[in-house]
């Protein structure tokens, strides 16, 4: 990895879009420093000090720290993330928007704004819900209307221009821009973390005991990130023969390919659908100022809270990990059949001459494609789990604290590994057109006759 980017730097093009795509990236943890007007920056402090597990955590780290600090990016890129859900939901479910997205680059680009104004809309709902339900409680400084409005048009036209940044990054840097924004946050909240674990298991203990629980932690970590990208990179590869046909004299087709089957089919979209499903009671009852009675309200949403999972002295609010692990798995299944559709898949072979060796063509290559596809899911799903749960237990039983979970790991290993493919792309069509070229050089000065 480090050997590409090296090579990458030698590459004027390429660097230049490297360089771009880090001074976007210095503008977006700038802005997250930069303090909302009007609100009480202790207040906030204070709120996450009462917090328990990834209520409010698991929001923060997608925003790189700015929710906890209020900063003009408090919303970060989560209004265009559950906007790009939404549209690709209901592409499958509108025939209107199924069309225009057959419609080719011209469909896309209408998507795309459709997007865009559902996320200033989603922004606009969200940054008033924070400026009423925590204004009314202290976040502001004086609780009116002008100073609500002025957080509520601040908070939305910073998650507006966080959406233009990733949108600049992808035109004119690497990598896709939304993606790489919500690394660099989610990468903002990494030293952090390490310090809060070094404070925890490693300072103040011996010598031996520090370096055995330091020498844990990083073997734990450096499993997970393996395991992780085994997971993002593996894939299963059906093959596929074209029957060969004869058109004039010549005869064209005749060829093998696959189909490539990730085994993390849904990527990380499972888990963030269960957490969000997980938490929204959970924020709600907070901006009510709910959940710590001791009513079975109450008992329900400590049970839903990630902080009271694997707790040996709360185990009883464990059966919240249970139902969290089923919603991943179901999520993981449903968002890929609405996404993979082997029935298209099957059509489209059969039009093209192709079909899988020793399955018949039509009905029996659509149950094939279902049983495969079922399978992988099941295993993607069982390591989503894996990744997800290793946290949560190590957070229940030994009180390791930290906002660096599993979903945060499996965004920067996808993000990190496709930046680097699309780096790799880059350089390789570089080199093709560079030999192109050359040739075509050598073939021109050999017919002029030098």
């Amino acid at each position: 990895m480090l050997q590409t980017f090296r090579k990458a730097f030698q590459i004027e093009d390429i660097r230049k879009k490297i360089l771009y795509t880090l001074a976007m990236l210095f503008v977006v943890r700038l802005g997250s420093q930069l303090p909302t007007p009007g609100v009480d920056p202790n207040y906030i402090k204070d709120f996450f000090a009462n917090q328990t597990g990834e209520t409010f955590n698991f929001f923060n780290a997608f925003t790189g720290g700015s929710f906890e600090q209020m900063s003009v990016f408090a919303l970060s890129i989560t209004p265009y993330i559950t906007s790009s859900i939404i549209m690709q939901l209901l592409t499958i479910a509108i025939p209107k928007l199924e069309e225009m997205q057959k419609e080719g680059e011209d469909g896309r680009k209408k998507i795309a704004t459709i997007t865009r104004y559902v996320t200033v809309g989603l922004a606009l709902i969200e940054s008033t819900a924070m400026a009423v339900g925590f204004g009314r409680r202290g976040l502001l400084e004086e609780y009116n209307f002008v100073n609500a409005a002025i957080v509520v048009l601040t908070l939305t036209a910073g998650s507006a221009f966080l959406m233009w940044i990733g949108e600049r990054i992808t035109e004119k840097g690497v990598g896709n821009g939304i993606s790489i924004v919500l690394l660099i946050n989610i990468l903002s909240r990494v030293p952090s973390d390490l310090t809060t674990l070094y404070e925890t298991f490693v300072k103040g203990k011996g010598l031996a005991k520090g370096g055995l629980a330091a020498f844990i932690i990083l073997a734990i970590i450096l499993a997970l990130v393996v395991f992780t990208v085994v997971l993002q990179d593996a894939e299963r590869r059906i093959p596929v023969q074209y029957s060969q046909k004869v058109q004039g004299r010549r005869s064209v087709g005749g060829q093998s390919t696959n189909i490539p089957l990730k085994v993390n089919t849904a990527g990380v979209i499972p888990v963030i659908f269960a957490s969000s499903i997980m938490q929204f009671p959970i924020v709600i009852a907070s901006f009510l100022g709910k959940g710590n009675g001791t009513g079975i309200g109450s008992e329900i949403l400590r049970g839903l809270n990630s902080g009271n999972w694997c707790n040996p002295s709360h185990l009883q609010y464990s059966w919240g990990l249970i139902v969290y692990i089923a919603l991943t798995v179901f999520f993981a299944y449903f968002y890929t059949s609405i996404t993979f559709n082997p029935l298209e898949i099957a059509n489209n072979m059969k039009k093209s001459g192709g079909f899988i060796p020793g399955i018949r063509p039509g009905k029996p290559t659509v149950d094939y494609l279902t049983k495969i596809l079922n399978y992988i899911i099941f295993i993607g799903a069982c390591g989503l789990v894996i990744v997800q749960v290793i946290p949560f237990f190590f957070n229940g039983v030994f009180g390791a604290q930290v906002s660096f979970g599993g979903t945060s790991l499996i965004i920067i290993i996808g993000v990190v590994l496709e930046t680097v493919k699309q780096i790799e792309s880059q350089m390789l069509v570089r080199n093709y057109t560079g030999f192109l070229n050359n040739k075509g050089n050598a073939m021109k000065n050999s017919f002029l006759g030098f």
